[in-house]
């Protein structure tokens, strides 16, 4: 089941900009359909006032996924390191969590439910992994704890 396929007439109104502005940081993350119709994903970083992390949300009709168990997404990174994030509810005070590496070429990262683990605010929450029953929010965000450039084009979420 396709999540999101980016082309140059999709709607990216559901896509939004989470920085740590929020909590009085600087960072300042960006997010656009490219010429080629992907979904960039760009900005600055900034440790200034405890920031350090830059998310880009995107918020749709609750999903029913049992009948799937992994995510797979196809990317073009610049190297550095992300996370794809779920959360079941937007109500939700903690995410699910995976962490993935990225290359300066397409790639498909594999995000299987039974790896994402939960966290609320950086840490890990002891409870169980990502049941994968239902969802309603996604997002990639940043944060490698130093101030970096970056810039990660999307392609494609697709539930497998």
């Amino acid at each position: 089941m396709v999540l999101f396929n980016f082309k140059s007439d999709s709607d990216i109104s559901n896509w939004k900009i989470l920085d740590d502005v929020v909590m009085g940081g600087r960072s300042n993350g960006n997010f656009k359909l490219n010429k080629d119709g992907h979904g960039e994903f760009y900005g600055t970083i900034s440790l200034e006032n405890n920031g350090g992390f830059s998310s880009l949300r995107y918020y749709f009709p609750n999903t029913k996924t049992e009948d799937y168990s992994q995510l797979k997404i196809k990317l073009k990174g610049d190297g550095k390191t992300y996370q794809f994030r779920v959360k079941r509810e937007q109500s939700d005070r903690y995410s699910y969590i995976y962490e993935f590496n990225t290359t300066t070429d397409w790639q498909t990262v594999t995000i299987p439910f039974s790896k994402m683990y939960a966290s609320f605010r950086g840490n890990r929450l002891d409870i169980p992994n990502y049941d994968g029953v239902q969802m309603e929010e996604i997002a990639f965000l940043i944060g490698n704890k130093k101030e970096e450039q970056f810039k990660l084009l999307i392609d494609s979420i697709i539930l497998e």
